[in-house]
């Protein structure tokens, strides 16, 4: 074992990495109540599961391990103390924040904050800082990070800014940490849809995630060398982004991992998407795109559903992420999840699937990352989806939803123009 620019690897060349890790439980444990409460009840009794599925990844480099030395955990003891021991049992140290103001607000932000900067200055180089949490006011923690030249990973439970989202080099969302907290979550936390490895001015969507375990093995269905770096590199990205892929981008990065495609003519396959067709048979392509068909269909491609918006609406999609499709698709979704919860109980990803596909069989181009982002929206809006609400309170908490995300992306709205995004991404159902 040796020591590289402050990674440790071994022999086999895996990277190892040595991590700091705080978790602010209150915003994770809350945030995930609202999405999925066996979701957030995992998280809070088994943390030495998603920990141990955390240990292991896979990034544009390859492989990594993690290592753990900092394990901290920030909680409000008079609210969620019967959590303590379970954090305690995994190696944690739990730091107990109570209130300290009149709104209940507790100083888990600045006991976070202080160790994380220690925990930067210390004698120990720590090659990753993760912090579990969506709470924006850690932007400038993130920043400190990243200036050191540390990588960064945010964990969140709930929609994050995009300014806190885009300072990471990896980003975990809502969604994939579902997938990671609950048991069917493997082992091997980078094999799954979980991790999004994002660039600096990336950020991850709140499109759907499918239930890690259920796809196919990395080699499976391959007709060519299982073994090729650049089938898994296709792989990892196309299975990690949160929306398709440009087919060129991702031609350049196999040939980097395979040099030897650019010299064979692809294998012998002509090109880049006949290639992938025979090398990559689980991604889909299409118009110049490449999904993972588990996520994404061609409704989801650039444009496919989306329509040309006037300038405020062009920059509520650009600040929030939300689906970029004209009103009248809005309000066929809305009104299509308003059918389906009237009609079968809820359940996230089978509502989802179910409203994706009446969307569709109505001609209409919507898929399935858009139908997530909407039911997230309204989850975490606080809209109890089993109490079967019609779809003009579904498109009212949507709406309320967006808005709120424009203001906290601090979009200097009139009022003028919070009628006009409501009127849009509510369909025209708020209008009657």
């Amino acid at each position: 074992m040796h020591h590289d620019g402050g990674v440790t690897t071994t022999d086999a060349a895996t990277r190892r990495l040595r991590c700091a890790l705080f978790v602010d439980f209150d915003n994770v444990y809350i945030g995930l109540q609202r999405l999925d409460p066996a979701a957030a009840e995992a998280f809070a009794t088994h943390p030495g599961h998603w920990l141990s599925g955390l240990e292991s990844g896979t990034d544009d480099d390859g492989d990594f391990t993690r290592r753990f030395l900092v394990r901290a955990c920030y909680l409000n003891p008079s609210v969620f103390s019967q959590f303590r021991p379970n954090f305690t049992r995994a190696g944690f140290s739990v730091v107990d924040c109570p209130s300290l103001t009149q709104q209940g607000k507790s100083s888990a932000d600045i006991n976070l904050v202080l160790d994380a900067v220690d925990a930067l200055a210390a004698p120990t180089h720590y090659d990753e800082f993760v912090v579990v949490s969506a709470d924006a006011d850690f932007t400038p923690l993130a920043h400190r990070f990243r200036a050191a030249d540390r990588r960064v990973t945010i964990i969140t439970a709930s929609p994050a800014a995009s300014a806190y989202r885009a300072v990471a080099d990896t980003v975990i969302t809502a969604d994939a940490l579902t997938e990671l907290v609950l048991p069917s979550a493997p082992e091997r936390f980078g094999e799954t849809a979980a991790v999004q490895v994002a660039a600096p001015s990336s950020a991850a969507g709140a499109g759907g995630r499918r239930r890690a375990g259920s796809r196919p093995a990395a080699d499976d269905g391959a007709a060519v060398g299982t073994a090729s770096p650049a089938r898994a590199v296709v792989l990892r990205q196309v299975r990690t982004a949160d929306r398709p892929l440009n087919g060129g981008s991702l031609a350049q990065a196999a040939q980097k991992a395979d040099p030897q495609l650019a010299t064979t003519s692809w294998d012998g396959a002509g090109g880049f998407f006949p290639w992938l067709a025979t090398a990559v048979p689980e991604v889909a392509a299409s118009a110049g795109f490449v999904w993972d068909p588990a996520r994404f269909s061609e409704a989801d491609l650039p444009g496919a559903g989306g329509v040309d918006l006037p300038p405020l609406q062009r920059q509520v999609v650009e600040v929030t992420e939300i689906p970029n499709l004209p009103t009248e698709r809005y309000r066929a979704l809305l009104q299509a999840l308003a059918d389906d919860v009237a009609a079968t109980p809820f359940d996230r990803p089978e509502t989802a699937r179910r409203v994706r596909d009446a969307c569709q069989a109505a001609g209409e181009a919507i898929g399935k990352a858009s139908v997530n982002t909407v039911i997230a929206g309204v989850l975490y809006a606080g809209l109890d989806l089993t109490a079967r609400p019609d779809a003009r309170t579904i498109a009212q908490t949507w709406a309320e939803n967006v808005v709120g995300l424009c203001r906290g992306a601090r979009m200097d709205l009139t009022a003028q123009d919070v009628v006009a995004i409501r009127t849009w991404v509510g369909g025209g159902l708020l209008d009657r």
